[in-house]
């Protein structure tokens, strides 16, 4: 079994708020957990407007499978108009 972990740092330039960031945040874990059945949740900064740090991770039998999909996560959370990544750390356990 092997476990893919990936922590991503992001900046929310047009938040507000920490209602705003609650906002895109729920959408953009929803869409990670619909599209790639990842675990996702935000793991620091929960008391700053306009910075958050998300843990996703996702359990495969290939690490190739798992590197795969944190892969083409970090892609679609590059092609959000409302975050930009700041920082990635990916690790395989």
């Amino acid at each position: 079994m092997i476990v893919g972990v990936c922590t991503v740092e992001l900046l929310l330039s047009d938040s507000r708020s920490l209602k705003d960031k609650r906002r895109v945040l729920l959408r953009l874990k929803d869409r990670l957990h619909g599209q790639f059945n990842l675990s996702v949740a935000e793991v620091d900064g929960q008391d700053l407007w306009q910075k958050a740090v998300l843990g996703l991770a996702c359990v495969s039998n290939e690490g190739r499978h798992a590197n795969q999909v944190l892969d083409q996560a970090l892609n679609l959370i590059r092609s959000d108009p409302t975050v930009e990544l700041i920082q990635v750390k990916m690790e395989l356990l």
